[in-house]
């Protein structure tokens, strides 16, 4: 199913460099868009750095998975997992300074649910920004809908994430199965879960196929179990004789390895600074862009609509 899936096809990149270079890319598009516009007052320094937009997108995943995580009822982990691929493939073609990172890591939420089949409710769902009260929440309904069609166009309509949980699953069963060797692979399974967790925050779902990363995470496991597993690679899955292609398994789990090695949680003392830069950005934003509501009421001669709820009105806080 996943060889011939939207996943596979479109959502898999040769290396970090192509994937780094796309998030660039984004970056000095909506820079150039912005300084194109011919409004006052637009300079360099008004925007965020390509470094900088990496903090802020680490700081935001975080939230969205401790958001997940908090959620009544639980949130599957097939749906959490979506949940963060939706929010790593948006913002590969878009900058957090033209879509608030904090509007659109809870649409992804919300889609997630919708399309993994975990049934809640739109109240149900807003009823977990705790600290919102009713017509906050409300509000903020009103803007996750309105980001959803842009969501789903932004990720090209190919929903169906293919999330290594599943394959995990089929890997223990068949070691049970077929590996005699080991006696109980059950014991492998929280450190391969504590694996997938944190490459799911890596961009190793952009660059390996899910079997892949399941595999990874269960070899991994073994070996701080001081298990070793070479002849259920050689023997059971038949690389005995291939010997190129053990060698390209290898050389990713070295990779996938390594992208969760060097992957930080970002400094409180950066993130503030960030995104105070990042506020000053969408704030100048939403100003134009009531001021344009404004003008188009002015000269309909009808009174402008109440403006939904803006980003600077609600904070991380909301969200548990």
């Amino acid at each position: 199913m996943f060889h011939n899936s939207s996943h596979r096809r479109s959502w898999l990149f040769d290396s970090e460099r192509t994937v780094e270079q796309r998030r660039c890319q984004a970056n000095q598009k909506y820079r150039s868009k912005m300084q194109a516009s011919g409004k006052p007052g637009v300079s360099d320094s008004l925007f965020l750095e390509q470094h900088e937009e990496e903090v802020l997108f680490r700081h935001y995943e975080k939230r969205l998975v401790d958001f997940c995580n908090a959620f009544k009822p639980a949130m599957p982990k097939s749906v959490v997992g979506t949940a963060i691929m939706y929010f790593r493939r948006f913002y590969l073609n878009n900058s957090l300074m033209e879509y608030h990172p904090r509007t659109i890591m809870l649409t992804c939420a919300y889609l997630s649910c919708k399309v993994d089949e975990f049934n809640v409710s739109s109240s149900q769902f807003v009823g977990n920004l705790l600290q919102e009260t009713p017509a906050g929440q409300e509000r903020v309904l009103e803007q996750i809908l309105e980001y959803e069609l842009l969501l789903i166009q932004q990720l090209n309509f190919h929903l169906v994430v293919h999330n290594p949980y599943r394959p995990m699953e089929g890997l223990l069963i068949d070691i049970k199965t077929r590996y005699p060797p080991l006696e109980n692979p059950e014991s492998l399974r929280k450190s391969a879960d504590d694996f997938l967790t944190r490459a799911a925050m890596t961009d190793a779902g952009l660059l390996f196929a899910p079997s892949q990363i399941a595999l990874t995470a269960i070899l991994n496991s073994a070996s701080r179990a001081s298990v070793n597993m070479e002849s259920y690679l050689t023997e059971c899955m038949g690389l005995k004789q291939d010997k190129e292609m053990l060698s390209k398994l290898y050389d990713s789990m070295r990779q996938m390895k390594n992208l969760i090695k060097k992957y930080e949680l970002p400094k409180p003392e950066e993130v503030s600074v960030y995104k105070a830069k990042l506020e000053r950005v969408h704030a100048e934003f939403n100003t134009a862009s009531n001021n344009k509501r404004k003008r188009c009421s002015d000269e309909n001669g009808h009174p402008a609509k109440e403006p939904r709820i803006t980003e600077e009105e609600w904070t991380d806080e909301d969200l548990l």
